[in-house]
């Protein structure tokens, strides 16, 4: 079963790509530490830089679309040792979706194999600030054994700098403020940045003690539509709390969640999906 690993700390190599001997990892190529290689591979060619990549992104039964994603970019191939090692692509598809899943992350594609292609499939997971971009391609070229490709793409995540004056204007003047707070994929636990995005709402509405606040959560489309609203609610809920904890009145605040129901952007995008991901603070009467 494929091993997980939590990404703690960027790590920076030389780009490069070399060819290895049957059976051994090619000189200074390491596994990326989030995700780790099937069992019985090696790894023959290895290249870490700073690149663009496309990544096929659409649901089941719809056009695929392509996503280019700026970001340091790992690249790896890994060779199995034996035929008997080693799995089928649909198998080897599967087991990394269930790691990606397993930290909190989604399925944005998946081409089945066929007898004339290998497959593959498109992942996203969002940890310790950064958006993770990861693409399976198993190859069906070589005999006996196969070789697949991993390529993960690492990007900052959307992150906001906001202070309590900023925010107190922007509500005067529009009625209401959009956040972009940064959850874990599937989460409602508030990080660090969140936190200290509460600290500035604390600080704004202990200056104006008239305002009261519906705490909005909105999501992309991807996934579940009751999911989503689910979700949603939960991470405007988790956003009230911190600012109740905070010290503000919890009369003065409300939650809700729309999930999906209110995009401002096209969520045909990774850009416009990020936008709809975010919380607003709606000024009440």
């Amino acid at each position: 079963m494929l091993r997980n690993l939590l990404f703690i700390t960027l790590l920076t190599w030389a780009a490069s790509v070399t060819v290895a001997t049957a059976g051994e990892d090619i000189a200074k190529a390491k596994d990326h530490p989030l995700l780790t290689r099937y069992p019985d591979a090696y790894i023959t060619e290895y290249s870490k830089n700073y690149n663009a990549v496309d990544f096929s992104v659409g649901a089941a039964g719809q056009p695929t679309m392509v996503e280019t994603i700026e970001g340091d970019t790992t690249s790896l191939r890994y060779f199995y040792e034996s035929v008997e090692k080693q799995p089928s692509p649909l198998q080897l598809i599967r087991n990394y979706q269930n790691a990606v899943k397993s930290l909190g992350g989604e399925v944005l594609f998946e081409r089945r194999p066929t007898d004339t292609d290998g497959g593959e499939t498109t992942l996203k997971v969002t940890t310790n600030g950064k958006d993770f971009w990861i693409k399976v391609l198993p190859e069906i070229y070589s005999s006996p054994t196969q070789s697949y490709q991993l390529i993960v793409t690492e990007v900052a995540a959307m992150a906001q700098v906001v202070t309590a004056n900023e925010l107190l204007d922007e509500l005067n003047k529009n009625g209401f403020i959009t956040l972009y707070i940064n959850f874990d994929t599937g989460k409602s636990d508030l990080k660090a940045d969140g936190l200290a995005t509460v600290k500035e709402i604390a600080t704004m509405l202990r200056s104006s003690p008239a305002i009261k606040l519906s705490v909005e959560g909105h999501t992309d489309n991807v996934g579940n539509a009751a999911a989503n609203q689910t979700l949603s609610q939960a991470r405007a809920t988790s956003v009230m709390n911190a600012i109740v904890a905070a010290g503000i009145d919890a009369s003065r605040l409300s939650a809700a969640g729309y999930g999906q129901e209110r995009p401002v952007a096209d969520n045909r995008t990774e850009e416009g999906r990020a936008k709809n991901r975010r919380v607003e603070l709606v000024k009440q009467p």
